[in-house]
């Protein structure tokens, strides 16, 4: 049979070829013509750069500016994307969870982070319940069923196709020791069984050995959720503390301007990497991709020789398999700047 897509290829082979070019060239490649604009709106595509080895991981970061504005980048060819704005009604969104599954991005509840110019108030949305999906095929945010509490300081992950909070504050900033799980496909909310602890403190997820982990900040206690989401389990792991990130099924701390590597019972931990660069830097998100650590944007606190506070865009990068790992800077954001709200990697 005679290909649409390319002359003289069958168009399982032609599917094939599309698949294979990076993410970043769709938006060009849906210019050609009209199959082909359709074959990279189509599940199909996605399929096939699974089947085929051709994903891509790439970062998504959301900052304090632009308001609710994403920029995705591509580690391969050091280049910022921006998305379309999310259509969110919660001005400055902050507070949330973030997580990618089937090759979309999900930002659930939080809250507004913004603050009257004129008057100095707040916001008073602290935490909601809704929840919304980025398609990059279609380049459209759409809503979501809402979580079944509304939450925002808590933890999130993704595991095994789903996606799973717990814990957080409520929008009268009372925590809470709920958990549930979503599922992407029937687009629906269950209550996974509560945690064994609340705590007046931030919390945040990870996923370590197929498990997920919560951890409150300035607690060496961990949550593990345990036998496929049937209880959770409390263990003292005593972990540095600071600001984390997973490579290659490892994990890294930030910790008193060092990069170190968290090592399990009864192993010391070890120093990747001095930080004293970033000492003055606050705000910043950081993340693993591929084999290294990726510290972005965040802003320069006021201090003795500096009395603004200066937004940055910047990217910087530690190769953590490298024998001498040292960092380097990748292209800053391209229209995005300051405190990271959220950053997570999508997998298309």
């Amino acid at each position: 049979m005679a290909s649409t897509l390319l002359d003289g290829l069958p168009n399982e082979v032609a599917l094939q070829c599309l698949a294979r070019v990076p993410f970043l060239f769709h938006p060009m490649l849906q210019l050609v013509c009209r199959s082909w604009r359709a074959s990279v709106h189509s599940g199909e595509l996605l399929k096939i750069r699974n089947q085929i080895g051709a994903t891509e991981e790439l970062l998504c970061v959301l900052a304090f500016e632009p308001e609710n504005m994403w920029q995705l980048y591509d580690p391969l060819q050091d280049k910022w994307i921006t998305l379309p704005v999310m259509p969110s009604q919660i001005r400055n969104i902050a507070r949330f969870g973030v997580a990618s599954v089937s090759g979309k991005l999900y930002v659930i509840g939080g809250g507004s982070d913004r603050v009257d110019p004129l008057t100095g108030d707040h916001d008073t949305i602290f935490a909601s319940n809704e929840v919304w999906s980025y398609d990059p095929l279609h380049r459209v945010w759409s809503q979501r069923a809402p979580m079944l509490v509304a939450r925002a300081m808590f933890a999130c992950c993704a595991l095994n196709g789903k996606i799973i909070v717990a814990g957080g504050f409520t929008n009268c900033r009372k925590s809470i020791s709920k958990a549930e799980i979503y599922d992407p496909e029937a687009d629906m909310w269950v209550p996974l069984p509560d945690l064994r602890q609340a705590h007046s403190s931030a919390c945040s997820g990870l996923v370590i050995k197929g498990k997920m982990h919560v951890l409150h900040k300035g607690l060496s206690t961990v949550q593990i959720l345990e036998d496929g989401g049937s209880h959770w389990a409390v263990e003292d792991f005593s972990w540095l503390q600071g600001p984390m990130a997973m490579v290659g099924g490892e994990l890294y701390v930030l910790s008193n301007s060092c990069i170190m590597k968290q090592r399990g019972e009864n192993f010391p931990d070890k120093m990747v990497s001095c930080a004293s660069e970033f000492q003055s830097r606050i705000g910043f998100g950081m993340i693993g991709l591929g084999d290294s650590i990726y510290l972005v944007g965040g802003v320069i606190g006021p201090g003795p020789r500096n009395q603004c506070i200066k937004p940055l865009s910047d990217v910087d990068i530690l190769n953590v398999t490298s024998d001498r790992p040292t960092w380097r800077p990748g292209s800053p954001m391209t229209h995005c700047r300051g405190s990271i709200c959220g950053c997570a990697l999508l997998r298309i």
